[in-house]
C-alpha cells in the first residue's frame, strides 16, 4: 500500500505500554487521514459518554496520505479527541515538524489513551516510544519547555507540548509547537493535561511508502512556481491573514465590543498596514513557501506571531487598541497554551456583563492592564480566571437571563472572528461547523460579501457544503494547509493528482468529496451518539445575531432572520441527506459506508 504506513501506535499512559495496530485499508481509503481518520478512530475506541477528562477519552495525532511530504504546505497533522469544551467531536490542525516526523515514523496516527499518575512526555523514535518523566517540565510555559527538549534531544524533532492552561484543563487550552504554532482550540491541551502528558517528542527518518516520486516532483516543483506566480502573492507575503482587519471593517464584519457590532473606528491601532510597519520576522510551516506567520516585537521587545483571528478577537472585539499590546497578549496566550479565539471571545463576553451589572467584578473594555492579569489567571485558574476558564457557554448559563442572548458560541465552542448580523451564509458555517463555531470549515463570507451578502438562497448553501467538503473534509484529511488554494489561488485539481501520484491510486475531486461527505456525516453521528438529546437547535448561530441589530455604519439596523435562516438549515440537511433535526438518514449511512453506525445511533434516535 502506497500513501499510508497502515499501522497506528496505541499508547496507553495507565500501564505504560505500547502496542501497534493495523489500520484496514477500506478506512484509509474511505477516511483518508487526518481528521477523517481521526474521527473513525474515536468512533471505534472510545466508550459513548466518555467524560472527556477521563483516562478512558483518548488523543488522536494524526497524519494524512500528503502529510510531511515535498510539496506546498504539507507541514500538518491533526490532533482530535472528545472535547472538554463541547462534549462533541474537537479536533485542531497544527503547522509542525511533528507532521514530517509522524509521517516518518512510520505510523499514520498515534492513539493515546490512559492517564499517567505522574507528569510524563513522549520520546517516540521510529516506532520506539519512551516514557520519560516530565515533572521538571510541569509547570513550564511552551516556549521554555520547547528549549528544554531541544536541548535534550537537539533540533532535528518535532514537539507537541502544553503550557500551564493544559495542566490546569482549562477547557479551550490548546497544543503548542515551535513557539507559536497553536491547535486544537476545542481543549485537546486539556484532554493532554488529564492524562499529565506534558509533551510529544516525534523524531522518524524512514522512508514514506511513495507509488511514483518522479509524478509528485514534477507536480510540486510546478505547484510551488503557480504559487509565487500569483498576483496575490506579493501582498500575502507582507500581511498574510493580517490585511483581514481592514475588510473585515470596510465590510462590517469585524467583531466588535463582543460582536455588537461589525466595525471599529480604531482599526488601524492593529491593521495589517501597522503591522507590515513594525514587522521583524515572518514563520511558516514545514514545506511552505507563502509563510503566514508575521512576527512583530510585542509591548515587552519579545517577539509575537500574528494573524488576523488572534488580533481581532484580542482587540477589536475587547477594545484593545495597541497592536503592541495585543501582540503581548497573544504571545502569552500562545506561551501559556490557550486559545487566542476562545480567549478574546470569553473576555469580552465578560466585559459586556460587567458593563450590564450582571458580574460582581468589574472589567472595563480595552482595560490592559486587567486583560494580562486575566489571561494569565484563566490558565491557572485562579480568581476570575477560573470562571473565564470554563468558556462563554457554561459561563452564560451560570450567570443566566440576557447573559444568554449575548453568548457567542455554537454547540460550546465561541465564534471566530467574524461578526454575521448581515451574512447567513457564515451564520450557517457557524452552525454546522464540525466542531463548533469555528471558520476553518467554510469561509463563505468572502464569497457572500462579493455577490448578495443578504440572500438565503439554495445557491449559496450548496456554495457553504462545497466549502466544508475542500476545507474541512480534504484538506483537513490529505492533511495540508488550505491557503494556497484560498489565498493565492492554487487550483484544486493539484491534489487529486497529488493524492493519486502518492498512493498509486486514481483520485478525482468527486471522489474526494464523497470522502468529505463520510466524514461529515461520521462526526454528524459522533455528536449525536454523545449527546444523546440531539436536536436542530444546536446548529443555529449565537442569540445575539438574531435579537440586536448593529447600530453603526451601512448596516445599521441589521439583524439575521431567523425564519429565512431555518429554511436555510433545512436545505442544509436536504444536500446532506440528514433529516429535519439534522440526523443522518438510514439510507444516506448505507450510502456512505457508515451503517456501523446504525445500531448505536437506532438507540438514541429516530433514524428515518
Amino acid at each position: 500500500m502506497y500513501g499510508w504506513w497502515g499501522k497506528a501506535l496505541l499508547i496507553d499512559l495507565t500501564k505504560s505500554k505500547v502496542k501497534e495496530v493495523s489500520i484496514e485499508p477500506d478506512i484509509l481509503h474511505g477516511f483518508i487521514g487526518g481528521r477523517g481518520l481521526a474521527v473513525r478512530l474515536l468512533w471505534d475506541l472510545i466508550p459513548p459518554g466518555v467524560d472527556p477528562l477521563s483516562p478512558y477519552n483518548a488523543l488522536i495525532v494524526a497524519s494524512g496520505p500528503l502529510s510531511g511530504l515535498p510539496l506546498p504546505s504539507s507541514g500538518k497533522l491533526v490532533v482530535a479527541s472528545k472535547s472538554p469544551l463541547t462534549n462533541g467531536y474537537g479536533d485542531g490542525n497544527i503547522g509542525s515538524m511533528a507532521s514530517h516526523h509522524l509521517k516518518h515514523s512510520g505510523y499514520d496516527a498515534l492513539i493515546i489513551t490512559g492517564a499517567s499518575k505522574k507528569p510524563v512526555y513522549l520520546y517516540i523514535e521510529n516506532g520506539k516510544v519512551d516514557f520519560r518523566s516530565a515533572e521538571d517540565l510541569w509547570g513550564l510555559d511552551t516556549f521554555t519547555t520547547e528549549e528544554k527538549l531541544v536541548r535534550e534531544h537537539g533540533r532535528n524533532i518535532g514537539i507537541l507540548e502544553i503550557g500551564p492552561a493544559g495542566e490546569h484543563m482549562v477547557r479551550y487550552a490548546t497544543v503548542i509547537s515551535q513557539k507559536g504554532r497553536s491547535g486544537g482550540r476545542p481543549g485537546m491541551g486539556a484532554v493532554m493535561g488529564s492524562k499529565k502528558l506534558k509533551a510529544i517528542v516525534i523524531k522518524g527518518n524512514m522512508e514514506p511508502p511513495i507509488a511514483d516520486k518522479e509524478a509528485l516532483r514534477k507536480i510540486s516543483e510546478e505547484s510551488y512556481k503557480k504559487i509565487q506566480g500569483s498576483d496575490n502573492y506579493d501582498y500575502w507575503i507582507r500581511q498574510g491573514t493580517m490585511s483581514t482587519i481592514q475588510w473585515s471593517h470596510q465590510n462590517s464584519v469585524l467583531p466588535t465590543m463582543n460582536f455588537r457590532e461589525g466595525m471599529w473606528e480604531l482599526y488601524e491601532t492593529i491593521s495589517g498596514d501597522l503591522m507590515e510597519k513594525l514587522k521583524i520576522d515572518r514563520r511558516g510551516c514545514p514545506y511552505c513557501n507563502m509563510q503566514c506567520g508575521n512576527v512583530v516585537s510585542d509591548d515587552v521587545g519579545e517577539e509575537s506571531e500574528l494573524d488576523y483571528e488572534n488580533v481581532a478577537m484580542l482587540g477589536s472585539n475587547i477594545l484593545l487598541e495597541n497592536l503592541k499590546r495585543v501582540a503581548e497578549i497573544n504571545k502569552l496566550a500562545d506561551k501559556l497554551g490557550v486559545d487566542t479565539i476562545s480567549l478574546g471571545n470569553s473576555i469580552g463576553f465578560y466585559m459586556e456583563a460587567s458593563e450590564r451589572g450582571l458580574v460582581k467584578e468589574r472589567v472595563e473594555w480595552g482595560d490592559f492592564k486587567a486583560v494580562r492579569e486575566i489571561t494569565i489567571d484563566t490558565a491557572y485558574r485562579r480568581g476570575l480566571g477560573a470562571f473565564i476558564a470554563e468558556g462563554v457557554m457554561r459561563m452564560a448559563r451560570s450567570i443566566g437571563g440576557e447573559a444568554l442572548d449575548f453568548a457567542m458560541h455554537v454547540k460550546g465552542l465561541e465564534v471566530s472572528a467574524y461578526n454575521c448580523h448581515t451574512t447567513p451564509g457564515m451564520a450557517l458555517a457557524y452552525g454546522t461547523s464540525s466542531i463548533g463555531a469555528h471558520h476553518k470549515d467554510a469561509w463563505i463570507i468572502s464569497y457572500e460579501v462579493r455577490t448578495d451578502r443578504s440572500s438565503y438562497s439554495r445557491d449559496k448553501v450548496e456554495r457553504l457544503i462545497f466549502l466544508q467538503n475542500m476545507r474541512g473534509g480534504m484538506f483537513e484529511s490529505l492533511t495540508t494547509c488550505r491557503l494556497p488554494w484560498v489565498e493565492v489561488g492554487l487550483d484544486l485539481e493539484y491534489y487529486p493528482r497529488f493524492l493519486s501520484a502518492v498512493t498509486g491510486l486514481k483520485w478525482s475531486l468527486d471522489d474526494i468529496s464523497v470522502s468529505a461527505n463520510r466524514i461529515y456525516t461520521l462526526i454528524r453521528a459522533f455528536w449525536i451518539r454523545e449527546y444523546m438529546g440531539w436536536s436542530s437547535s444546536m446548529d443555529y448561530p449565537p442569540t445575539r445575531w438574531f435579537k440586536h441589530p448593529l447600530t453603526k455604519g451601512p448596516y445599521a439596523g441589521s439583524h439575521l432572520d431567523i425564519s429565512k435562516y431555518s429554511e436555510m438549515l433545512k436545505i442544509y440537511y436536504e444536500i446532506r441527506g440528514w433529516d429535519e433535526n439534522g440526523v443522518p438518514k438510514k439510507e444516506t449511512l448505507i450510502k456512505l459506508g457508515l451503517d456501523f453506525t446504525i445500531p448505536v445511533l437506532e438507540d438514541i434516535v429516530k433514524l428515518r
